[in-house]
């Protein structure tokens, strides 16, 4: 085998600036490149392409590896600039959030200052009321973390293989089983829990051992075979040009699908060498290496001025971009496409900065080069700075923090009382288990989602007044109505929810309640959430038939049923907007919504009329409370009425109880 280059090749930063625009673009939603996202991706493979080649080229010459030189070097590349865009954005997030989100995303920013913010993203993800990821600044922070996390664990991987056996079919064989083993579970975890497959690194490290195996194939092979070589080149373009322009949020990624642009990637890094053949010692001799490009047009193409500078600022840009949209989103409403192209134009000249006062000058500075330690003493100073300044952060945040604020803050977190009794079942469970609230003699069943969970404050105290007992039937996003739906939380269609649903029916027949309370999220409501998305859709036919189907069978048992119309949706979490509308010296009623987009008003009108078709079967529309004929209102009565777009604030939904036991409870019949 030929030694792999150590020289610069302009074909990887050429992919560096696919990799960047392709995720600059999907999140500054400014071309039709749905999977941009999986530049990522590239990036994950052509680290592990450069750090394995730089080792096993370091190892074979030397015999061992000089770690703290290796970890110095990437302090020196990665550490000044990630930091400063940190200390940046928690600086700005002063004037544009809401302190509850200061404290909040100061955590962020501390675990992303450590490289750690990957596993805080599992533990959030799962949280049912987490805040939506897209107004987290921080978030695109994972992937530095996952590389760093990368960068300790694959020097021992490479260092354990050359001592079991020395050459590299040990090095090879020791990459080949780890990939193996890490893309069998990621594609595993995928379908079955998501967040980990995405987020913790051991399930990426197929990603990067797929680039270090590139690293190591005997590019002369494909230099002898310039037409092969070619062939690589197009089939790795097409590769992730196809991921780019069907792959979507709500694919099951990165599990099967993301074999696509790592093997896209993998294919033009083979290509690339082959062109280079054996490779330049130095960037200065970029004009001899694109003479060698210039026999593969694939080459030449990654090797273009506009691809170079793009690449070359391709870490900076990535910095950059997300806190700048997102702040640009929050200040306002809607972005349209001459402010999202100002905001490009803004990350294109911070990350010019950036690149120019701090990354390369620190990156190349002589006396940081002289020796590990003064590149690694420093880097371990900056991390405890950006850890210490984002707890700081976060602790000001809410020091001292307006009663208002703290009221908004403590009403979002209050959860309703059959959540609070951990009796909401999560996604995974199939099997029903009923809670009751309540001795009376008598009982009432509340069944359906969590927008029946959020009735549940008021529903039980009504009912305890009345002498009812409470019996609840509740599971996540688990509508009552009959119908198969799919959940963007889990990427494929509810099933568990399906087999839970008739389960359920069948006991709160066998309960015999005097009175079934169902309440579900609008159909128009969960459409809304999955604009711009593709996700599958579920016809009114399906939902209109799943809906009567519930309802018959429980008339058909003898049952009562209450059917509580769904609340209004709103455009944004609303404890967030409201609290931000303080913070910025506003009122809440900048939060309030036009009726017409809230309140699902022509899809009411079907719902009731399939409703009050079934005998025994009531519809209760509370909407009165919350609009008049133009607008509905966020904040009523000196209450917040959402906790975030469409479930209600717990201590205004117990303010509803004289309404639900009017309303409600009288559908009992005495």
């Amino acid at each position: 085998m030929s030694e792999p280059s150590q020289g610069f090749r302009p074909d990887i930063e050429g992919l560096r600036a696919l990799a960047v625009a392709g995720v600059v673009a999907f999140h500054f939603g400014l071309t039709g490149l749905p999977g941009g996202f999986a530049g990522v991706d590239i990036f994950f493979v052509i680290s592990g392409y450069l750090i394995t080649r730089h080792l096993v080229a370091e190892m074979s010459s030397t015999g061992r590896l000089d770690l703290l030189r290796f970890y110095a070097r990437r302090a020196r590349r990665l550490l000044p600039a990630a930091l400063f865009v940190i200390l940046a954005t928690l600086a700005f997030g002063v004037i544009v959030l809401s302190p509850e989100e200061q404290a909040l995303y100061s955590k962020g920013a501390m675990f992303a200052s450590a490289y750690m913010i990957n596993l805080w993203l599992i533990r959030w993800s799962f949280d049912y009321f987490a805040n939506d990821a897209a107004s987290n600044p921080f978030i695109h922070y994972w992937s530095l973390s996952v590389e760093e996390q990368f960068y300790l664990a694959w020097p021992a991987l490479l260092m354990l293989a050359a001592w079991l056996k020395p050459g590299r079919r040990a090095i090879v064989l020791a990459i080949g089983i780890a990939g193996l083993v890490s893309f069998a579970v990621c594609a595993w975890l995928t379908t079955v829990s998501q967040p980990w497959a995405f987020y913790f690194s051991p399930l990426r490290a197929w990603e990067f051992a797929a680039g270090g195996l590139a690293s190591l194939a005997p590019a002369w092979l494909l230099a002898k075979r310039p037409r092969l070589g070619l062939g690589f080149g197009l089939a790795g373009l097409a590769m992730i040009a196809f991921a780019y322009l069907t792959f979507s949020e709500d694919s099951p990624f990165p599990g099967f699908l993301a074999l696509v642009p790592v093997a896209g990637t993998v294919l033009l890094l083979l290509a690339g060498a082959a062109g280079v053949g054996n490779g330049i010692s130095s960037r200065n001799s970029e004009r001899k290496t694109a003479g060698h490009f210039s026999r593969n047009c694939v080459n030449a193409f990654l090797a273009l001025p506009p691809l170079q500078w793009v690449g070359r600022l391709s870490y900076s840009l990535y910095l950059w971009h997300w806190p700048v949209i997102v702040y640009a989103g929050m200040l306002t409403t809607e972005l349209s496409v001459p402010q999202r192209l100002i905001c490009l134009g803004l990350t294109l000249a911070l990350s010019v900065l950036t690149y120019h006062l701090i990354e390369n000058p620190i990156r190349r500075n002589g006396w940081l080069m002289a020796n590990a330690a003064r590149a690694l003493v420093p880097a371990l100073l900056l991390t405890g700075t950006g850890v210490a300044a984002a707890y700081g952060n976060a602790r000001l945040a809410v020091h001292d923090l307006d009663p208002e604020q703290r009221e908004i803050a403590a009403s979002a977190a209050e959860p309703a009382t059959a959540r609070a009794s951990a009796c909401v079942q999560d996604y995974f469970t199939v099997r029903p288990a009923p809670c009751v609230f309540g001795t009376g003699r008598r009982a009432i069943a509340l069944f359906g989602d969590s927008h029946a969970d959020h009735w549940s404050t008021p529903l039980i105290e009504a009912a305890r007044k009345d002498g009812y007992r409470v019996e609840t039937w509740l599971k996540s996003s688990c509508r009552a109505s009959r119908f198969t739906f799919f959940v963007a939380k889990l990427k494929r269609n509810y099933s568990e929810c399906d087999q839970w649903r008739e389960q359920a029916i069948k006991e709160i027949i066998q309960a015999k309640p005097a009175l079934v309370v169902i309440s579900e999220l609008a159909l128009t409501s969960s459409r809304k959430m999955a604009e711009g998305k593709r996700e599958p859709d579920t016809s009114d036919a399906a939902w209109q038939a799943g809906l009567r189907s519930t309802l018959t069978t429980l008339s058909n048992a003898g049952l009562k049923i209450a059917f509580i119309r769904d609340v209004p949706f709103n455009d944004e979490h609303i404890d967030t907007c409201v609290a931000r509308a303080l913070w910025r010296g506003g009122t809440p009623s900048l939060c309030d919504q036009a009726r017409a987009d809230a309140a699902n008003d022509k899809m009411a009108a079907v719902e009731r009329e399939i409703v009050t078709s079934v005998p025994n079967a009531s519809y209760v529309d509370l909407t009165d409370r919350f609009c008049n004929a133009t607008t509905c209102h966020v904040f009523i009565d000196g209450k917040l009425a959402f906790r975030d777009q469409h479930h209600l604030a717990t201590p205004f939904a117990e303010s509803l109880e004289p309404e639900v036991e009017k309303r409600v409870i009288s559908k009992v019949g005495r």
